[in-house]
């Protein structure tokens, strides 16, 4: 991994410099109130560091889809008072993010205050990474930290273009995140496997080819498994499966046979003629035996016993999505029992597990075992181009500055 800057490498006195930090605090919200802060949570350390060090702290985010609108239901405003409880210290809102108003409100601020500056994204330029929008963007700073790993895959004016106006560093969350998966997938220590979940094998096409090559264990679960074991010859009866991408999944049997990495698929599996909770055609069986009006809906125990005793010869594990359809009883079965066996070994220093994606943490969070993993990033979209191997247009910013 080519390197980039910390908060190590500023001043260590910043007394009444101005620090511009991207954070990425576009939290979920029910009836005018935060439902997960897990987010401002994660921004927390950098901007107690930065404040502490005597800056001026100006944030800089996105929140919601206003599409270049001003949307007061968006503003960042709305932001300022569960920032000031977690942080423990006040915070002001600034009514632009550049231009002539946020310039005068940064320019009275006093060393150690911190501002949130209204949503990026009520300015147009934003999503189109605007040079004039990046450029009034960093008139209101000396420096630029990037603390956003979840907006990273985006090239926007606030996580690309200002990076190349200012020097700039990484902030301690994005500085973590790009350590653990440096440790995961740039240079880790092997055997590798990769646990793959999820619906539709269309939407992980390209983690699948990428890592194929990456790993030596590649784990298949959740409705993916079905197309996979349909391309095998297994009929897998009114399961989600798709058909039409039946070659592509011979095309990925291919290469890794060609890269040595052994593909995983179950050999049991549980089964129901409904999708709900607790059906009472619920049943284990080998995947040769679904009968035509039955749905696979998770991994059977046999399975899970061979996972685990694959797991148990890696020293690395990336994860990104369910086994099975988790959300529903007692369809999380497989899930947590490899998760739970994960998180042993890796307390036992035996693994170094990173784990990434919505549907990922919040399997993770049901098995109890989030703390107990490495590293759980909470990206989303940025997690998973990483897992296909693209470049992050952010981090990229940061390693060129």
């Amino acid at each position: 991994m080519t390197k980039f800057k910390t908060l190590d490498d500023l001043p260590e006195d910043l007394t009444g410099k101005r620090v511009l930090v991207r954070v990425d605090l576009n939290v979920p919200m029910q009836d005018g109130a935060i439902s997960d802060d897990t987010r401002l949570r994660a921004a927390v350390p950098t901007i107690a560091e930065l404040a502490d060090k005597g800056a001026i702290v100006l944030l800089l985010s996105h929140f919601g889809r206003p599409k270049g609108q001003n949307r007061p239901d968006m503003s960042t405003a709305l932001l300022v008072k569960p920032l000031a409880e977690l942080t423990g210290r006040s915070v002001r809102f600034v009514e632009d993010c550049a231009g002539p108003e946020a310039e005068r409100a940064a320019s009275i601020m006093l060393p150690g205050s911190i501002g949130i500056l209204e949503n990026t994204r009520f300015h147009a330029g934003e999503e189109k990474n605007d040079a004039g929008l990046a450029k009034g963007m960093a008139a209101l700073g000396q420096f630029y930290v990037n603390d956003a790993f979840s907006a990273a895959h985006r090239a926007h004016a606030s996580t690309e273009g200002i990076a190349h106006l200012l020097p700039s560093f990484a902030g301690r969350a994005m500085e973590a995140e790009l350590k653990a998966l440096e440790r995961a997938l740039g240079d880790p220590e092997r055997p590798v496997a990769a646990v793959v979940g999820g619906a539709k094998v269309s939407t992980k096409l390209a983690v699948l080819g990428h890592l194929v090559g990456k790993v030596e264990h590649l784990i298949i679960g959740g409705g993916m498994a079905n197309t996979f074991l349909a391309a095998r010859g297994v009929n897998v009866g009114k399961s989600l499966c798709e058909k039409d991408l039946l070659g592509e999944a011979e095309r990925i049997f291919s290469q890794a046979d060609a890269a040595g990495c052994t593909i995983h698929l179950p050999y049991d599996v549980v089964v129901a003629k409904e999708f709900a909770a607790n059906p009472p055609s619920l049943r284990t069986c080998n995947v040769h035996e679904v009968a035509g009006d039955e749905m696979i809906l998770d991994i059977g125990p046999a399975a899970v016993e061979a996972l685990a005793d694959v797991l148990k010869t890696c020293r690395t594990l990336v994860w990104n999505g369910p086994l099975g359809a988790f959300e529903t009883p007692p369809f999380d079965t497989a899930t947590v029992a490899l998760a739970r066996t994960a998180a042993a070994l890796t307390k036992d220093g035996s693994l170094v597990s990173v784990a990434g994606g919505g549907d990922t943490v919040a399997a993770l969070n049901q098995a109890g075992v989030t703390g107990e993993f490495t590293f759980v990033s909470t990206a989303g979209g940025a997690f998973l181009e990483w897992m296909e191997g693209r470049t992050l247009p952010g981090v990229a910013a940061l390693q060129q500055a």
